[in-house]
């Protein structure tokens, strides 16, 4: 993975979805550390059911005075993401994608997006967000890619597989009530 300057990367504008105000991502982590979740789509399935998962995690996070924020490439879809209640903290939206390229997320092509769709791991994450009743949709931009977090000042690498609570690996912050 390529080396990010965070510096550069938090003067990134994002807009609340709750407010529609614009802010610069480094204000998100400014006055105490944050988790930032990336979704490739508001609609996506697998999304879906990682924001759920994840947000299994903010009571722990609040109580160690961390944010929890999910951050989207774009508006489309979130309405119904927002009333299924999949995230449980505030959400913002990168409208020009750029902190998504400043942190090396790929895109998608039209070839590589079906292998990606349709690998084991997705699929068994798949057959978990069905399980718990997660459905999504393919509405929105489906070549998007994602797979990271970033937690006060670190930034680590994500992959669905990995265990959430390890991959945040926070110092001081009680995940599941043990000190990462």
């Amino acid at each position: 993975m390529a080396k990010v300057d965070l510096a550069q990367v938090g003067k990134n504008s994002l807009k609340s979805a709750e407010t529609g105000e614009t802010v610069e991502l480094q204000s998100l982590w400014q006055d105490q550390p944050v988790v930032l979740f990336f979704l490739r789509r508001f609609g996506c399935q697998i999304c879906r059911w990682m924001a759920s998962e994840i947000s299994k995690l903010e009571p722990d996070l609040r109580a160690s005075r961390v944010a929890l924020v999910g951050v989207g490439p774009e508006e489309f879809g979130l309405k119904e993401f927002k009333e299924g209640g999949f995230f449980k903290g505030s959400i913002y939206i990168d409208e020009q994608k750029k902190t998504y390229k400043d942190l090396g997320f790929k895109r998608y092509t039209a070839v590589s997006v079906v292998p990606a769709a349709l690998g084991k791991k997705v699929r068994e994450i798949a057959a978990k967000a069905k399980a718990d009743g997660i459905q999504g949709n393919f509405s929105g931009d489906l070549l998007q890619s994602w797979r990271h977090a970033y937690c006060g000042q670190r930034y680590s690498p994500y992959t669905p597989e990995g265990d959430i609570s390890k991959a945040l690996s926070c110092k001081g912050v009680q995940v599941n009530g043990e000190k990462q």
